[in-house]
């Protein structure tokens, strides 16, 4: 059996899962406006092995979302995520944010968009086949009434714009699958597990986040 410890704190949803051979056996998530991560990831761990019977040491791996979104949610899931693997001496497996969101959505058909708010306009987006295949890689892109034009397919749109881009993204053909605004990591399990069994693990010591756009740090106001 292989246990392995989910961690996404991507975007306002912070959320933690684990899983027995790619299935979530138990999961907490909150998504709060005031992004409390800092206050609730380690609790929901505790919390989560506790709850779920095993010890950490029946942890085979730590999984994390690598990005993009919220340079501080980011760190602060890396951070655990770290020294998890460095206390345990098991393996770190980075996730696709967007590809974690994806998956989320069950179609038959068409292409699942998966996008998260950049602020204003902008969204950080990827583009998926139904069978959950990478049709374009993540762009920070700003969406406007042409965007996606030259798809006739279905397209689904998924994630925590749904509100601003609806109101430019009008064609027939664009479905907002409202329900599924961001990633979970109940949504990791299977993705972390088919990594784990390839060995598709990255670097404990030097894994960075994938944020997409350099972290700007506004200047003091003066007094």
């Amino acid at each position: 059996m292989s246990f392995i410890l989910n961690i996404e704190t991507a975007t306002k949803n912070c959320s933690v899962a684990i899983a027995k051979d790619g299935e979530t056996i138990i999961c907490k998530e909150i998504a709060e406006e005031g992004y409390s991560h800092a206050e609730k990831l380690h609790v929901f761990i505790e919390e989560i092995i506790a709850e779920s019977g095993i010890s950490v040491h029946d942890l085979v791996a730590v999984a994390v979302s690598q990005g993009p979104g919220s340079y501080t949610g980011l760190r602060i899931g890396v951070s655990a995520a770290k020294g998890l693997c460095f206390a345990l001496n098991i393996p770190l497996i980075a996730v696709d944010t967007l590809q974690t969101l994806a998956s989320q959505a069950k179609i038959s058909e068409g292409k699942i968009i998966a996008m998260l708010d950049a602020r204003r306009m902008e969204v950080y987006s990827a583009i998926f086949s139904a069978e959950l295949k990478t049709e374009r890689a993540i762009l920070a892109e700003v969406i406007d009434e042409n965007s996606f034009k030259d798809f006739t397919e279905k397209l689904y749109f998924v994630g925590d714009c749904t509100e601003k881009c609806k109101t430019v993204l009008t064609k027939e053909n664009f479905v907002f699958l409202e329900d599924i605004k961001y990633p979970s990591a109940a949504a990791m399990s299977k993705i972390s597990y088919d990594k784990y069994q390839k060995s598709d693990t990255v670097d404990v010591a030097y894994f960075e986040p994938y944020y997409l756009k350099d972290f700007m740090v506004a200047a003091p106001k003066k007094q």
